[in-house]
Parts: structure tokens; C-alpha cells; sequence
């Protein structure tokens, strides 16, 4: 079995700039504006759909009651907004190759 690999983001700083012949120095800025746009995008309940790479979006959730594992006893969950990412098909396709 293969062991985990994480690229962070300098190594994928680093790879897009060498993909698109361009500095580190540009290739950090170009994925910081992706990112932040991306999340400013989402904080205003919007969605970012990436044809063939796939989707971004916030989900609400709910206030729901849970359970405080130690001690058992019944809490309130408050009502909250998540990212989700939901790939699309020629993404997954490329990755089950």
C-alpha cells in the first residue's frame, strides 16, 4: 500500500508556477486571489461552479440538540453555514485513471 502524500501549499505554489512558466512570486498571488475569491464568494451565500473541476457552496445547517460525550448531558447545537465541494464528473474521471 502507497503511503499518504499531502502536497501543502508552497508545493502547490510552487508546481502551478512551474506548470505555467511563471515565478513562485506570481503563481502565489494567482492562487491567493483564486482562494479569496472563492471564499468571499461563499461568505456572500454565493456558488463557484468550476465546469469540469466541480463546485463550491455553502450548506446551512440546522440548530440541533447533541449530547456532551463526558458528561451525557443534552447541549444546543447552534445553527451554523458550512463549505462543501462537490467534484465533477471529469475531475473524478481524471482521478480514477
Amino acid at each position: 500500500m502507497q503511503e499518504d502524500q499531502t502536497m501543502n501549499k508552497t508545493e502547490l505554489i510552487a508546481a502551478v508556477a512551474e506548470k505555467a512558466s511563471i515565478s513562485k512570486k506570481e503563481s502565489e498571488v494567482v492562487i491567493n486571489a483564486a482562494l479569496d475569491t472563492i471564499i468571499d464568494s461563499l461568505k456572500n451565500d454565493e456558488k463557484v461552479q468550476l465546469v469540469g473541476f466541480g463546485s463550491f457552496e455553502t450548506k446551512h445547517r440546522a440548530e440541533r440538540t447533541g449530547r456532551n460525550p463526558k458528561t451525557k448531558e443534552s447541549i444546543t447545537i447552534a445553527a451554523s453555514k458550512v463549505p462543501t465541494f462537490k467534484a465533477g464528473k471529469a475531475f473524478k474521471d481524471a482521478v480514477a485513471e
